[in-house]
């Protein structure tokens, strides 16, 4: 096959099928335990079969299948279903409620929506007679490759559509660590986020390019090293909370990570004392972490062995990403000035769905979602905050990552999120919400206060502390930032 020959994904998955029919090449983790895999021949006449069958439901070419499911077998045959009649798999967070769960189908328009209710339907579809020809679904090109749904920090729901057509393309399967490196092929991909997520939508396109897939139905820190060591695991994309989790397991020293060739981190800049952990654990050059949005503007990275010279970077941009620091006006900020960061990336402009507003961009397509930075003399970008996300306390600007960062080294704390509340002296004070290791021993207010003086400006220290069972985050790992200040007045 030429690699620059535009081939549809259903046509690549036949392929596939015809070269490894029998390779066991997507293995699913059930939280109880218990693994399913499926090889190349089951995946080309169960997707399409299935697409078959959503094809009777209306579900053509251009159409959007919306796939509100969890990790699972049902949700790859779903997403290569569409592939194979052109039509564009957008994944759906599953765990919202109801409400937000209907504003999100109303901006994706779907032509069909499967959720966990059409599991049973699914399995019905795509186990049929394997008389049935499908062959004439092969050619077919969506005219974009998926959309994906992204919340940023705020919670406020948006549908991306990326700009770039369905087809199969060897670029989006390359190991970001080949840049540093060469990377083993076939590598054996953990899964370990919720696949409605842009990090663990991704993997789908290395199983393409034919790495195998062991896919979590949902994270958990144990079993994820349990999974390594038996799957042998050779790499993973996670970010810090999911990381930070793993590394304070107990034993963690002692179990076999050496299968790790590389993993990727995302979603978060890494505390530092985290990378140096993991440095630890598996050795700071098989570590990479990335700078990136769901938008697909650019990307930065940096290796873990680069890091320790750049402490807190994010890293440079590669592959054919340009960089900017604007400030007020648009104008190009100083090394070590922070200003908002404007990315610049090939051809595809992926675009909103529905009404949400389109982002910033310059007269010569440079664009932002609003993240805060600078950069050093070295060109490294270190990321600050997002600027939605920024208290003003005093007329003072604090980061809340900063905060974060600060706080989550204490012996005593678990999680922490950092969000500004109203307040009458300051405008709005800065405010820890603190989920303790030990529910029995939890930090006090002094002693989280006392932590963060030695660490950070005065105007910095949390002015009230607040102690919580768990912190609310998403399967990804994430959290609602306006969801937390308004259930707590604003």
């Amino acid at each position: 096959m030429d690699e620059d020959e535009d081939v549809s994904i259903g046509r690549r998955v036949t392929q596939l099928a015809d070269m490894h029919p029998h390779d066991h090449v997507y293995q699913h983790v059930a939280i109880d335990g218990g693994e399913l895999s499926l090889t190349w021949t089951e995946i080309e006449r169960r997707s399409g079969r299935l697409a078959l069958a959503l094809s009777r439901l209306g579900l053509i070419e251009g159409d959007r299948l919306a796939v509100a499911i969890r990790n699972s077998p049902q949700l790859l045959l779903g997403v290569f279903s569409a592939w194979k009649l052109g039509a564009i798999p957008v994944p759906v967070r599953w765990d919202v409620p109801e409400w937000e769960l209907s504003r999100l189908r109303g901006v994706i328009a779907p032509r069909v929506f499967l959720g966990a209710e059409d599991l049973a339907w699914i399995d019905t579809a795509s186990d049929g007679d394997d008389s049935i020809p499908t062959e004439d679904l092969t050619d077919v090109i969506a005219p974009n490759i998926s959309g994906i749904c992204s919340s940023g920090s705020t919670g406020t729901p948006k549908v991306i559509l990326t700009g770039r057509p369905g087809a199969y393309n060897v670029g989006l399967g390359t190991a970001m660590m080949d840049s540093w490196r060469p990377v083993p092929r076939p590598q054996t991909i953990l899964v370990p986020a919720p696949m409605y997520h842009a990090n663990g939508f991704a993997t789908l396109f290395n199983l393409l390019a034919g790495d195998h897939l062991v896919v979590m139905e949902k994270f958990d820190a144990a079993q994820a090293v349990d999974v390594i060591e038996r799957h042998r695991i050779s790499t993973f994309t996670a970010t810090p909370t999911m990381l930070k989790r793993i590394a304070d397991l107990p034993g963690i020293d002692g179990r076999d990570l050496t299968s790790i060739e590389w993993i990727l981190q995302g979603a978060a800049p890494m505390p530092p004392y985290l990378v140096h952990r993991w440095a630890e654990l598996i050795g700071a050059e098989r570590i990479l972490m990335a700078y990136g949005m769901t938008e697909g503007l650019g990307i930065t990275a940096l290796c873990g062995d680069e890091w320790m010279s750049h402490e807190g970077s994010v890293g440079r941009p590669i592959r054919d990403t340009e960089l900017r620091i604007l400030g007020p006006g648009g104008n190009p900020m100083p090394n070590h000035e922070i200003g908002e960061i404007y990315l610049r990336s090939g051809e595809w402009v992926h675009r909103y769905l529905g009404d949400a507003e389109p982002l910033p961009v310059t007269a010569d397509g440079f664009r932002t979602v609003g993240d805060l930075g600078y950069l050093d003399h070295d060109g490294y970008l270190y990321l600050v905050d997002r600027r939605v996300d920024v208290i003003i306390t005093g007329g003072a600007n604090v980061y809340p990552a900063e905060v974060e960062t600060a706080l989550i080294d204490h012996p005593k704390i678990a999680d922490v999120v950092v969000v500004g509340l109203r307040d009458p002296q300051w405008g709005r004070k800065v405010h820890a919400i603190v989920q303790p290791f030990d529910s029995s021993d939890p930090p006090t207010p002094n002693e989280v206060r006392t932590y963060a003086r030695s660490r950070l400006a005065s105007y910095k220290i949390p002015k009230s502390v607040e102690l919580v069972d768990v912190i609310p985050r998403t399967e990804a790992t994430k959290v609602n930032r306006g969801a937390l200040i308004e259930a707590r007045g604003g």
